[in-house]
């Protein structure tokens, strides 16, 4: 049996494109940039899509490589997105790259861990994955 939760959020309209709101007790501003009408006042909805999935499969591997007993010295994740130039304008494909910092890193953990992340825990890229391609790649000590 599927118990089913609900969330809620709320954004209050301040001005303009401008939308003010609280998730999970912190503060978030929404508007778009001066280009397309807004005031630069905050982030766009779009790319937030992106820091969800960047956020979700971090956390997962993180706790994941924890219980796996590895050791890095640092994790970065970027999410590169393919906007489709028609409108309604949308990501039509995602990737997520994994950088790792640290000596004597163990790659098949780190697959594993990111793979578990990607294929079995972060819903974020479950639901993504109903309706676009999402890939990943992982790189170990590289400066770019």
């Amino acid at each position: 049996m599927c118990i089913l939760m609900k969330t809620t959020i709320d954004l209050e309209w301040v001005k303009n494109l401008t939308f003010k709101g609280d998730v999970n007790g912190h503060s978030i501003t929404i508007d778009a940039d001066k280009a397309n009408g807004g005031d630069d006042a905050g982030m766009r909805p779009k790319p937030l899509m992106l820091v969800a999935l960047a956020g979700c499969t971090g956390v997962d591997v993180v706790q994941i490589l924890k219980k796996m007993r590895v050791k890095y010295d640092s994790l970065n994740i970027s999410v590169e997105a393919n906007m489709k130039e028609d409108i309604p304008k949308y990501y039509d494909s995602m990737k997520v790259i994994y950088r790792f910092k640290g000596d004597n890193l163990p790659m098949d953990k780190l697959q594993r861990a990111v793979q578990l992340s990607e294929e079995q825990y972060c819903g974020v890229s479950a639901l993504y994955k109903m309706a676009i391609p999402v890939t990943f790649e992982i790189k170990v000590n590289e400066d770019e």
